[in-house]
């Protein structure tokens, strides 16, 4: 989750740690969504963009996650261009890929970077509000998109810190989805290595594979504006801004 206007933060109170029962109304900045979603034009053609996840043929390992020849199987998609769809920045260029069983989808992202920015702090399970302000990794899903405006969020950051959210309608509820997830950072490579598995009971409670889904993937780096924001498919908004649903590009199951 992010935008260049401090986001939710204009509306919410910040605070550290969110109670479980977090439901946050977005108050007066509700056109996140309804001022920038529009249907797919021209110009916001590269919606069309699809994403594969691959079905997981293999056990998963000890922590529960594919092992890494698995991953190669996958599909991988790419991005370096900022939000607009220009800027683009090789060194802080990602690469998603994604498996899938009948129980959880994983994500891997592997991210180069210039720099880190990481919160100290979280929640006991590593659950971190706001943790879209550091270095983060995004996944937004939209299992069910007969309804525009609602939409599952998903952030990493680099030291293993993590957020869930149902976005629904200009609010925002912590989704208690369950998220396994392992990080890696390699300061020689400079890269970091998000794994995610994410339950599918917690995204759709009839998970058909033949049935496609939207999705989209962001990354955030830099301690204070100008950060970099970068999308896989551009939402291209005057001010960075990844909640555009019409920008969501299409996510498959396949079995190979």
């Amino acid at each position: 989750m992010m935008f260049a206007m401090n986001r939710k933060s204009a509306t919410v109170a910040a605070f550290l740690l969110a109670p479980a029962s977090l439901f946050v109304s977005y108050a007066s900045s509700l056109n996140y969504t309804r001022g920038t979603m529009q249907p797919t034009t021209s110009e916001n053609q590269e919606a069309n963009r699809t994403a594969i996840a691959v079905l997981l043929g293999e056990r998963t390992d000890s922590e529960g996650f594919p092992p890494g020849a698995a991953w190669e199987k996958a599909r991988a998609i790419r991005y370096e261009r900022d939000w607009t769809g220009e800027n683009p920045d090789p060194q802080r260029a990602t690469e998603v890929r994604l498996l899938w069983t009948a129980e959880t989808l994983f994500i891997r992202f592997r991210c180069a970077y210039r720099n880190i920015t990481v919160f100290p702090d979280a929640r006991a399970d590593g659950w971190r509000y706001e943790l879209w302000d550091r270095d983060v990794a995004e996944t937004f899903l939209q299992p069910d998109s007969t309804d525009p405006f609602k939409y599952l969020e998903f952030e990493v950051s680099p030291n293993g810190y993590w957020i869930d959210l149902a976005v629904s309608h200009g609010k925002i509820e912590e989704l208690h989805s369950g998220l396994g997830r392992r990080v890696v950072k390699d300061e020689k490579a400079k890269t970091w290595t998000a794994e995610l598995g994410i339950p599918m009971k917690s995204l759709t409670g009839n998970f058909d594979p033949k049935r496609p889904w939207r999705a989209n993937f962001f990354r955030i780096e830099g301690e204070k504006e100008p950060r970099f924001y970068s999308a896989w498919s551009p939402t291209r908004t005057p001010k960075p801004n990844f909640h555009v649903p019409s920008a969501f590009g299409v996510l498959e199951f396949r079995e190979n």
